[in-house]
C-alpha cells in the first residue's frame, strides 16, 4: 500500500460505540481519526490498541484575534494532552471553532490585514505549543458552502497561513472534499501545498461519502500524488454511501497504487 490509510470513525457505524468502531477499524488494517474527545471513554479507546491518526486540536477559540486566540492556546494545551494520551499523531485546527452542523462560532465576511497579521502570530504560539510537548498540529481548508463566514477556510488561505509560519510544528490538513467544492483543480492544490502537507483527507463529492461515489477521481489523484513523492497519511473523512466495509474497500482501492 502507497500511502498510510485510515478513517474517521465518527462518520462510520454511527449506532456502535465508539470504541467498537476504533476496534473494527484496526482490524481492517487503517488508523483512526477523532472529532472531539469529550465525548467519549479515553480509557476505552486506549485498550483499542488502535493508531489514533488525527483528532480536534482544540475545543474553542479561534485564530484572529486576542481573546479568541488565548481561549484557542488554553484549549490546544489541554486536547494536546489528552492528544498524547493516545498517541495521537496529529491535532487538527480551523480558523474558528465549529457548532452544530459544521457551522462557525465565529463568523466574518471580510478578513482585514490585521487578523491576517495576528493569525499567523497565533499559529507561532501554536508552535510553540507544539514544540514544548512535542506534538504536531494542522490548519485544515474547509468550503465556504457547508462552513459560511469561517476565516482562513479556503485551500489558498490555509496554504498562505501555513507557509509564511514554516514550521515542523505545523502543516496543512488537505481536505480534497472542500477542496472539490470551493476551488476545484485538485492536483495542482496538492502540487502547491505539497511541501507543507501533514495529511491528505479526502471523501467523493456531492454526498460526502467513499471514493466512486461522486464526481472526484481520487485513484487518478493517488497516482499523482505518489508521482509527486507524497507518501504520507491519507485519510477517509465521509460517511459510507450503504454498507461501511464495503466503503472502506473502495477507499482502500482507490489508494493502492
Amino acid at each position: 500500500m502507497t500511502f498510510p490509510l485510515a478513517a474517521c470513525a465518527e462518520m462510520l457505524w454511527r449506532d456502535r460505540p465508539i470504541e467498537w468502531r476504533a476496534s473494527r477499524l484496526k482490524e481492517m488494517g487503517f488508523g483512526v481519526g477523532l472529532w472531539n474527545w469529550p465525548a467519549w471513554d479515553l480509557a476505552k479507546l486506549e485498550a483499542t490498541g488502535a493508531t489514533f491518526t488525527i483528532m480536534n486540536g482544540y475545543l474553542e477559540g479561534r485564530l484572529a484575534d486576542d481573546a479568541g486566540a488565548d481561549l484557542l492556546l488554553a484549549s490546544a494545551r489541554e486536547t494536546a494532552q489528552v492528544g498524547k494520551r493516545l498517541g495521537v499523531h496529529r491535532l487538527n485546527l480551523h480558523g474558528t471553532g465549529l457548532g452544530d452542523g459544521g457551522i462557525p462560532i465565529w463568523q466574518t465576511q471580510v478578513v482585514t490585514g490585521a487578523m491576517w497579521l495576528k493569525a499567523r502570530d497565533t499559529l507561532n504560539r501554536i508552535c510553540d505549543l507544539g514544540a514544548e510537548l512535542g506534538v504536531v498540529f494542522t490548519l485544515e481548508n474547509l468550503n465556504l458552502l457547508d462552513h459560511p463566514g469561517c476565516p482562513f477556510g479556503s485551500t489558498a488561505d490555509v496554504l498562505a497561513l501555513v507557509s509564511s509560519v514554516n514550521r515542523p510544528e505545523l502543516r496543512i490538513n488537505l481536505d480534497l472534499y472542500h477542496t472539490q467544492i470551493g476551488e476545484g483543480d485538485l492536483i495542482r492544490w496538492c502540487e502547491k501545498c505539497l511541501p507543507w502537507i501533514g495529511e491528505v483527507q479526502v471523501a467523493d463529492n456531492p454526498g460526502r461519502c467513499e471514493p466512486g461515489t461522486g464526481e472526484i477521481n481520487y485513484h487518478a489523484i493517488a497516482k499523482d500524488l505518489k508521482t509527486m513523492g507524497y507518501s504520507g497519511p491519507v485519510g477517509l473523512e465521509g460517511f459510507a454511501r450503504g454498507n461501511e466495509e464495503a466503503a472502506l474497500e473502495a477507499f482502500r482501492n482507490a489508494f493502492t497504487v
